[in-house]
C-alpha cells in the first residue's frame, strides 16, 4: 500500500471523495496553507494527521515551497495530491515530485486553465465542459492528462449550477486516477501519462447528451 499526502486550501470536497473511495492508499497527512481550511477539520475528524504551512508566514514563494516540501517529505509519500490547493507552485517544487504529483482541474484542459473556469466556459459559449486529472508540471494546468469527464452546458446554467455538475465528476475521476497510480498502472513517461492496461474504461467518461 502506498502512502499519499494530500494538500488542501478550502472546503475539502475532493479530499472527502478520496477518503470515501476505499482506495489502496494510506494518507500520511493532510497539509493545508490555510489554518481555517475545512479540509483540515475533515481530516482531524477522521484521525488523519494534519499540518499547516501558512503561506502568509513566508513572504517569498520559494520559501513557502521549501517549508511545504519539508512537511511533505517528513511523511515520505509515494504520491502527492492537490485537492483544491490554491497556490501556484514553483518549478523547483514541481520537479521535486515529478511523476508523483497529481491535480484535479475544473475544466477540460487545455481549455480554460487558471481560475474561474466555469465563468470562462459560459462566456465562451461552449456546449461541453468538465474536469481533468493531470500530472503537475512547471507550466500551470498544462501537465499530461490522465483522465477527463465531460458534462453538458445547459442553456439556463449559471456558474453555480455548472460548477455543481462538474464537481460530481471531479469526485468520480480523481479517486479513479489515484487508484490507477496506487495499483502501479499509471506512470509518467517523458511527457505522457500512460495507463498500462490501455485507455480509461468507458464508465470513466460522461456522455454529455445523457447527463
Amino acid at each position: 500500500m502506498i502512502t499519499a499526502v494530500i494538500l488542501v486550501s478550502g472546503r475539502g470536497s475532493n479530499l472527502k471523495a478520496l477518503l470515501e473511495a476505499d482506495l489502496p492508499i494510506r494518507v500520511g497527512a493532510v497539509i493545508g496553507n490555510n489554518p481555517q481550511a475545512e479540509g483540515l477539520a475533515l481530516a482531524r475528524q477522521r484521525n488523519i494527521a494534519t499540518e499547516v504551512v501558512d503561506h502568509r508566514d513566508h513572504p517569498y514563494r520559494e520559501d513557502f515551497d521549501g517549508a511545504l516540501a519539508a512537511a511533505i517529505d517528513a511523511r515520505q509519500p509515494d504520491l502527492v495530491l492537490l485537492a483544491g490547493f490554491m497556490r501556484v507552485l514553483t518549478p523547483g517544487f514541481v520537479t521535486r515530485y515529478r511523476g508523483r504529483l497529481l491535480n484535479i482541474h475544473p475544466s477540460l484542459l487545455p481549455a480554460f486553465p487558471g481560475l474561474r473556469t466555469h465563468r470562462q466556459a459560459l462566456q465562451a459559449g461552449v456546449k461541453i465542459h468538465g474536469c481533468t486529472v493531470h500530472f503537475v508540471t512547471p507550466q500551470v494546468d498544462q501537465g499530461p492528462i490522465v483522465v477527463q469527464a465531460a458534462v453538458p452546458v445547459l442553456p439556463d446554467d449559471t456558474e453555480e449550477t455548472l460548477a455543481a455538475r462538474v464537481l460530481e465528476q471531479e469526485h468520480r475521476i480523481y479517486p479513479l486516477a489515484v487508484r490507477w497510480f496506487a495499483e502501479g498502472r499509471l506512470t509518467l513517461q517523458e511527457n505522457h501519462a500512460l495507463l498500462k492496461d490501455g485507455y480509461a474504461p468507458l464508465d470513466a467518461l460522461v456522455n454529455p447528451s445523457g447527463s
